[in-house]
């Protein structure tokens, strides 16, 4: 009974020691070889524009958790870059904001994401990008080109807002039907704004002072005509103020 207590207490030895063996063999005084992610292959794919080469090649080096952050950065903005080429807005978005994260100096990166944006239509955040990269780098001039247009055409579409819904003269001060409708229809306000505008601009562009008073004499006509056939039967004045919109704006040309 004891030997083969004996016995068996010798196998779990035996197993114990191979077990500690393997252990020792794994994370002992040989330490084990670190794979290394190569990211050329992606960098050259993309590189080359090839879509189907850099979408498995960079992938293999982005979705890899052992691969350096320098690394991941660097087929990140490639990847990046060629989704932009080929118009994939989003997902090259999407790789220059992780890259973002994971090195927020890169000026250059900015104003790319930038301009995806401006693609996109979202022009707050392609100023708040291009802000960003002139933070990092004062004298980076695509990204100072950049934000002094965007601030520009942000600073018209917020006087466009302000007075957006409103006439070109003072609802308080409407007397006649038709001043009233216009007041009362966001669209036809604009309109109306418009062809104001729009006939301030043709005659201060005249040739001259008769072709000046001409032009404005076409307008008052229009005037007259628009209160007058107001609320007959039959008179569309949405329809009569495009037309006469449409009539100032190719005097010129526009």
């Amino acid at each position: 009974m004891r030997s083969q207590n004996l016995i068996r207490l010798s196998g779990a030895v035996a197993l114990c020691a191979l077990s500690l063996g393997a252990a020792h063999a794994a994370t002992g005084g040989e330490p084990a070889a670190v794979v290394q992610v190569d990211v050329a292959p992606c960098l050259a794919a993309a590189a080359a524009d090839d879509m189907d080469k850099a979408g498995s090649a960079c992938a293999s080096v982005i979705d890899n958790e052992k691969t350096a952050k320098a690394d991941l950065v660097k087929a990140l903005i490639a990847r990046g870059a060629l989704y932009a080429r080929h118009d994939q807005v989003d997902r090259a978005i999407a790789d220059d904001s992780r890259a973002l994260q994971l090195d927020p100096t890169l000026a250059d990166l900015f104003n790319a994401r930038g301009e995806l944006w401006l693609k996109k239509g979202d022009k707050p955040k392609a100023v708040q990008d291009f802000g960003a990269a002139l933070k990092i780098d004062p004298n980076h001039e695509k990204a100072k080109a950049n934000h002094k247009a965007m601030a520009r055409e942000l600073e018209r579409i917020g006087a466009q807002m302000a007075v957006a819904g409103k006439p070109s003269f003072n609802c308080r001060s409407a007397a006649r039907a038709v001043e009233k409708a216009i007041c009362a229809n966001r669209e036809l306000a604009d309109l109306d704004r418009e062809i104001f505008a729009s006939n301030a601009r043709v005659i201060r562009e005249a040739r001259n002072p008769a072709e000046a008073r001409a032009l404005q004499r076409e307008q008052d006509e229009f005037i007259a005509r628009r209160n007058a056939g107001f609320g007959r039967p039959g008179y569309d004045l949405k329809k009569a103020m495009q037309e006469r919109l449409q009539r100032i704006n190719g005097v010129d040309g526009y």
